[in-house]
């Protein structure tokens, strides 16, 4: 029975690099996004001009790759009603409702995606030659596209992006949601409950230690001074207290 794997041309993944089954390899990284439509007149032209720079400098080819996948935001929905049933405040939880409410009709009106830019240097079977082993191909293949990886990173960081170069698991992420899923699951957060805090009016003689008693000097008899209310932190009157489960 043939599985998916057969049918991709992926032989191995030898320290992040993709050792192709012809004999070639390549090297995968992920690139950040710039809104291009924010930005000003000038701040377009200097990006183009740039990019177009980092094109002209490349003595290799690279490929560009946009990968977009609708989201499914069930398990946030689901989120969302279950803080709403721990929620006791009537204000927090008609808040948590209409944000599910405004939630829902954007996905109804919009598709939502998650759109990833990746960039891949590949490196073909005839710039290697003829070689002898499996390990001599892979340090071959390593020898080549680490310096490749580093120029373009270098010219991409004058266009402000940010690139990074995708690990095994990654990888492994990533061929899997293009060949196995449609919608892109977001990872449920588990909700953490508030702790639950009450107010109890506590008399001042209870839970106080007792302090050395310092004699104060009297005050001057000749000036009335305004009684002053002192107030110590370990006698406060509301203490907050945590309820034991």
């Amino acid at each position: 029975m043939n599985t998916t794997q057969g049918h991709l041309a992926i032989a191995d993944i030898f320290e992040n690099i993709l050792i192709l089954k012809d004999g070639g390899g390549a090297l995968v990284l992920q690139v950040s996004a710039v809104n291009f439509g924010l930005l000003s007149s000038r701040e377009q032209i200097a990006i183009i001009s740039s990019f177009a720079q980092m094109l002209n400098s490349l003595s290799f080819c690279i490929q560009i790759v946009i990968h977009s996948e609708r989201l499914n935001i069930s398990s946030y929905l689901q989120l969302l009603d279950n803080a709403k049933k721990a929620q006791t405040n009537p204000l927090l939880s008609q808040m948590i409702s209409e944000y599910k409410q405004f939630i829902q009709t954007t996905i109804k009106e919009n598709d939502v995606l998650d759109k990833k830019f990746y960039l891949v240097i590949p490196l073909s079977s005839l710039e290697l030659g003829l070689t002898p082993s499996k390990e001599n191909l892979q340090q071959k293949i390593k020898t080549v596209l680490l310096p490749r990886r580093d120029q373009v990173i270098r010219q991409l960081s004058r266009v402000s992006l940010r690139a990074t170069q995708l690990t095994r698991q990654k990888l492994i992420e990533l061929f899997y949601d293009i060949y196995n899923g449609e919608f892109l699951e977001t990872p449920v957060v588990e909700p953490v409950n508030p702790e639950q805090l009450t107010v109890r009016l506590n008399s001042p003689q209870q839970n106080i230690e007792k302090q050395p008693v310092v004699a104060a000097p009297p005050p001057p008899q000749a000036a009335q001074a305004e009684p002053m209310i002192t107030q110590n932190t370990r006698t406060h009157p509301f203490v907050v207290e945590e309820l034991e489960g």
